[in-house]
Formats: structure tokens, sequence, C-alpha cells
């Protein structure tokens, strides 16, 4: 069988100065990564006065997210372009302030809550295959996965979308990742974060709309002194407490936290979907094969958790789709105390960019790194890969603390589709662009037609 080999972004031809270096990161991320990246293990340059690393190789991720990871906290570049929508949240805290916040949140998604949210993603199929199938002509899924995992979040986070207009909230969202989503000059040229960035500015409409939203559902919640029934994530929140200092959550800290859940819970996990069915639209007889496996198992119903580990093929269609185009493709490291990557000498001062799009595309760790093959996450071919060759959730102590429930969601979504629907191209395949997450531009059109 010929393997699908998707759309991805051409290296650039020659090192980039400052100027070359803003255009390109403000147009699309990836078009910075060097063609070296993708075969060595780590790339040194310099982008005017700063110094950076770019570290692709298994060797070296583990020594940043596990074995020295103290060393390497998140850039200010990072914390810059997150901190005003998601404050001091578990992402972008530091130190003994992460450590509280992770120690509180981490039971909220222990496997027994997740399994019992189980029906909620199960019914949010259900609503998103009914989208599907009212929609005449073409259908562009990244609207409609970015539908079905909002929906999934306010439910499971808030018991519903009473307090949410989801179109305004997407389109704050959207805002946001165009506005202080975006590298400055001032971040190249090492400007202090305190002076405000000009997205910093233009973005205050949208994160007013978001907290606005996120506020009025906590404060509902709180005033509510007479629910009963099922515990949603709020309530776990509301409740958790740090096992060691006994510290519970304060107001910011629930909103900072829940903004946070919300806008990488369902945007992550919608990317991921999307892509799943634009590959699966361009690879028919992987497509056949999962929707064998779906239909088999569930006939005319929607998935259910209890279905899932009949259906293996699901699952490692994800994960390819994962592979391929990870939710965040590059992240950023400040450098605390020297250290040594590979031959390399790593000062105090420098950055260093977790390189994951080119860690999946590596051609020392994959085999045709280019090129839709779910079959790579069968159990016999992912036997003895290291497990820091694959990171589209992270390591070490800061891996994401959701990371079972986006699995989770993700196939009862997937597995329902396939069951009900034949998807096929229609229009230009999506570019991958990455702002702050891998985006397919300008979106995935696709057939839907029910079987």
């Amino acid at each position: 069988m010929k393997l699908f080999v998707p759309p991805t972004v051409a290296p650039p031809a020659r090192p980039l100065g400052i100027l070359a270096s803003l255009r390109a990161v403000r147009q699309n991320v990836l078009t910075i990564l060097p063609e070296l990246s993708f075969d060595q293990p780590i790339v040194t340059g310099r982008t005017g006065p700063a110094r950076w690393h770019m570290v692709q190789g298994p060797e070296g991720l583990r020594r940043i997210f596990l074995d020295n990871a103290e060393n390497y906290p998140k850039s200010e570049v990072m914390i810059r372009m997150l901190r005003p929508a998601v404050g001091s949240s578990l992402f972008t805290s530091e130190g003994a302030d992460w450590r509280w916040q992770r120690r509180a949140i981490a039971p909220v998604f222990t496997a027994r809550n997740v399994d019992a949210l189980a029906p909620v993603m199960t019914q949010t199929a259900e609503r998103a295959s009914r989208r599907i199938g009212s929609v005449e002509g073409p259908v562009e899924m990244v609207a409609q996965m970015l539908s079905a995992t909002f929906d999934v979040i306010c439910e499971v986070a808030l018991s519903g979308r009473e307090h949410f207009d989801a179109d305004a909230y997407g389109a704050a969202i959207t805002q946001y990742f165009l506005t202080v989503g975006r590298a400055s000059l001032l971040d190249f040229l090492e400007v202090p974060y305190w002076i405000p960035r000009p997205g910093e500015l233009f973005a205050r409409g949208c994160i007013r709309t978001m907290h606005n939203m996120v506020s009025r559902a906590i404060e509902a919640r709180r005033a509510d002194s007479s629910r009963s029934g099922d515990r949603d994530l709020l309530d776990h929140m509301i409740a958790a407490s740090d096992a060691e200092t006994g510290r519970r959550m304060n107001a910011r800290d629930l909103l900072h936290n829940m903004q946070f859940f919300i806008v990488a819970g369902h945007e992550t996990t919608a990317l991921a979907l999307s892509w799943s069915l634009f590959l699966l639209a361009n690879a028919p007889e992987v497509q056949e094969a999962a929707r064998a496996q779906a239909k088999g198992i569930l006939g005319e119903r929607a998935a259910t958790a209890a279905d899932l580990d009949a259906m293996p093929l699901v699952e490692q269609i994800l994960e390819e789709a994962m592979r391929l185009y990870p939710p965040v493709g590059l992240l950023a490291r400040n450098v605390l105390a020297a250290d040594r990557l590979y031959d390399r000498d790593i000062e105090p001062g420098d950055t260093v960019f977790l390189n994951l799009y080119a860690l999946h595309r590596h051609r020392q760790l994959w085999e045709e790194p280019q090129s839709f093959d779910p079959a790579r996450f069968s159990a016999d071919r992912s036997a003895g890969r290291d497990r820091y060759s694959y990171l589209p959730f992270g390591a070490g102590p800061r891996i994401c603390v959701g990371a079972n429930f986006a699995m989770m969601q993700a196939r009862i979504i997937l597995a329902t589709l396939l069951a009900r629907y034949r998807f096929t191209p229609s229009g230009a395949a999506p570019l991958p662009v990455m702002h702050m997450t891998i985006r397919p531009e300008p979106g995935v059109r696709l057939r839907a037609d029910p079987l």
C-alpha cells in the first residue's frame, strides 16, 4: 500500500536574521525550523544578540524535560504570550507555585474521574455526528471539531454552556492567538517583558470576553448551594487542596486554571481530530480498515469508553496525526545554569527550543517520517521505541495533566464519526501553520457521506 504524504513546510534555504526571523515567526513558526534539525539532535545559532539551541534528540529532551528540568523553566517569551489569558496557572507557574497547583489538580484527572466523564463524551459525539449530517455539501471540519470539543469541555468542566457563547468565545481565542500569541520585535531585541507588546494592547477585548464568561460560571457555582448530582471539573477544583499545605484555590486561581483548561483542552483535541480526518480522507484504505473496526463494534450507536480497547486502529490514527502535526510544535526554555547537551556547552541566558515538530519527523528516528502510517503505533512496531522520541503531551514532571482525558474524548468522537460517515477530500489540502498551536490553514474541507 502506498502511503499518503501530507503537506509540510519547507525549511528556510539559509539562516535568517532578526527581521527575517520575526516575519517568519509571525506568519508561521514552523518556517524557521532549519533543515539540519530533521537530521541532527541539536542545532545551535544566533539571532541578533540571542544565542539559541534547537533540541530534537530524545537524549537531550529527556535531560530538559526530566533529568535537569529545574534548570530549564519556560521561557519569558512563552510566559509573556500566555500570562494575559491564563495568569499564574498550572501551565505558566514555576517552582513552588507550580508544585502546589499540580498536587491540587492532578487528582481531578485520575482514571476513575475521567471514566466517570465518558458518558458526556459519548453524548457530545452523538451531537457532533448529527451536526455534520445536517450540513449540505462539504463540511469544514476544524469548526465542527472545535464545537464538539467545546461541548465536552463545557459539560465536564461546568455542567453546561449556560454562561458561554461558543461563537464569541471561539472568536476570542482565535483573536488572542493572532495578537498576543505572535512574537514581537521587542522579544527578539530582548526588551524587558514588563514593557507591553503591541499585541497585548489589541488583545484586551478578547481577554475580557473569555474571562467574563468563565468568571460568571464560577460565581454562579459558588452561589448555588442547592447543586446536586455528578461533580464536574469546577466542583473538583473548588474542593481541591494541596495535600502538603492544605492550600486551596482562590477566585483568581480558579479563573486562570479553568480558563487554561477550557482553551487548551478543546483547541488541542479539536486539532488532533481535524488532522486525523484530513489524513484519513486522503488514505482511503486506512479509513476503511478503521471503519470496519468501529462499525463492527458500534453498529448504529455512538462509542463509549468500554468500546475503545476493541478499536486499536482509532487510537493509532490519532497518535500518528499528532506525530505529524503535534498540537504544539515548538516550546522554548530559559537556561538558568551551565549544562552540556550532546557536544554543546549550554550557558545561562541561552534559549533552548524543544523542537517537537522535527523530533516527530526526524530521519534518524522514524522510517518514512513524512508519510501517514498509523501502523507504526501498533504494539509490535512501538516496542523498544524511545519514550522521548514521541512527545505530543510533553514529558517529565510537567507532562500534560489532562492527556488521558484528551485521548478518551478524541477516540470516542473519531470512532463514532468513522462508523457513520465516509470522508473524502473537497478542495485544496491545508498547510500546517503554527502560532501557538499547529492549525490546518485555511481549514479542512471534506465531504461526509452517510453510510
